[in-house]
């Protein structure tokens, strides 16, 4: 009951910042939809707040989908694109395939738009509000979302196989796959502790387990205690499919005990503890920093996703509103089966 008050509270706070600041962030501004669209945030937050009640995932999931989003060509929806005669799909992308969730979170969340404010809300702009309120569910902070995105036309299924980070990456790498972006190193540890909250499968760690770097041998920057308790949950000859808890300590809460995690060699992903293993990387004392006080983390992970989500944003002219998420205007033949597909939800839910 506690927690649940928190979160209210927390969510109170959003709406009376969304409704009463003015501050913009290069063409976007938080009161893009004043107008056209004032009870937005409401709408989105009932969709995920309904949706978080069978799925305590489903906030990491909607922060992770923004993030997948703005690392393939900006900040523009192209990750719900599907695949079409003219579009390859970035789900199919291997840092996405079986991987990505929330897909029927966000076209829930557009159908519930498009009825109360038709063609006027971006989908790229349901995806950057969707991750702030993932965020407030979870118990983290909120923050102004500079809304005025346009939606792209166009999908890139190899750069998001090029651009979005894997879990091997080691922090050399991982500072460069940022820098492409125009993200700095503390943006990098702060955007990183969105891994508070949410699962991974036991595939994209398993290396770490039994054959790190093919040396035959488990990662020696793994808590030895951490390590066998993650064979229990992924045999070395599973498939990989089993899920665990990217935060070892409190799984389902927005926090700061990702980096105290990462300080006792706790960290899940190779990804996640190069952060604070690799020797005198300048990550360390960030890390040190947000461990030690949530207040600064909390500061510092608004700042970065306000950063993050003004990747490569399209506006003005560029780009569309998109009536459906998953396909551009005039795709009729991606109309018709989301129009037939919705039909069939019909008769099911009626029965």
């Amino acid at each position: 009951m506690g927690s649940m008050r928190v979160v209210v509270v927390a969510v109170l706070c959003a709406f009376a910042l969304h409704a009463g600041f003015s501050v913009t962030n290069a063409q976007l501004s938080p009161t893009f939809y004043r107008e056209t669209c004032p009870n937005l945030f409401n709408i989105v937050f009932q969709v995920i707040f309904q949706a978080s009640l069978t799925d305590p995932r489903i906030g990491a999931s909607l922060v992770r989908l923004h993030f997948h989003d703005c690392f393939v060509q900006g900040c523009d929806a192209s990750v719900l694109l599907n695949n079409t005669a003219i579009i390859e799909s970035e789900q199919d992308a291997i840092p996405n395939n079986n991987s990505i969730r929330g897909l029927d979170v966000v076209n829930n969340i557009k159908t519930a738009v498009e009825n109360s404010c038709p063609g006027t809300v971006s989908c790229a702009d349901i995806l950057t509000i969707a991750a702030e309120i993932g965020s407030i569910l979870g118990g983290g902070p909120g923050w102004l979302v500079p809304l005025g995105r346009k939606d792209s036309l166009t999908a890139n299924r190899t750069l998001a196989n090029q651009n979005l980070p894997p879990p091997f990456f080691n922090l050399t790498q991982l500072k460069a796959s940022f820098a492409v972006q125009g993200l700095n190193t503390t943006d990098l540890v702060a955007l990183s502790g969105a891994h508070t909250f949410g699962r991974a499968h036991c595939s994209t760690f398993n290396n770490r387990l039994y054959n790190f770097n093919n040396t035959g041998n488990p990662d020696p920057t793994l808590n030895t205690v951490y390590l066998a308790t993650l064979r229990q949950i992924c045999p070395q000859n599973a498939t990989g499919n089993n899920l665990t808890n990217l935060d070892l300590t409190t799984p389902d809460q927005f926090d700061n005990k990702y980096y105290s995690n990462l300080q006792q060699l706790n960290g899940l992903l190779q990804s996640d503890q190069e952060l604070f293993s690799t020797p005198a990387a300048d990550t360390i004392p960030i890390v040190n920093s947000f461990s030690s006080n949530q207040n600064t983390f909390f500061d510092n992970f608004r700042a970065s996703m306000i950063k993050m989500g003004n990747i490569g944003v399209l506006t003005g002219a560029e780009g569309e509103i998109r009536l459906q998420c998953n396909f551009v205007n005039g795709d009729s033949f991606g109309l018709a089966s989301m129009t037939s597909k919705n039909s069939k939800q019909n008769m099911v839910s009626q029965s």
